[in-house]
């Protein structure tokens, strides 16, 4: 069963950025990213949230754009990003488990 809600820290071993990295990305995007927050401040990202990290992920370390660059670019077509990412991920994992066969053979 997935998780309502993740720590920072959580999301940044997802993302393997730094938990600091997370924060400044949550703080530059607020249109995107919403974290709630606890009684103790600490703040709580749901799926959505981090689907959206992981686009401005995609778009500032893999394709080496500046922020203003990935922000006019979620603006302009938020869907073709979020489909890139998705296609990304599933290669990944495809990725994995070939090499888990490889190992195993």
């Amino acid at each position: 069963m997935e998780k309502l809600y993740y720590t920072i820290t959580e999301v940044a071993q997802m993302l393997e950025e730094s938990p600091s990295l997370v924060r400044f990305w949550s703080n530059k995007y607020p249109r995107y990213v919403k974290p709630r927050r606890t009684a103790h401040g600490n703040r709580c990202y749901t799926a959505e949230d981090i689907a959206a990290l992981r686009e401005i992920h995609h778009l500032i370390r893999d394709l080496g754009m500046t922020h203003e660059g990935a922000m006019a670019k979620m603006a302009a077509d938020r869907r073709t990003v979020a489909g890139k990412v998705q296609a990304l991920e599933r290669l990944k994992a495809v990725r994995e488990q070939l090499q888990e066969i490889k190992s195993s053979l």
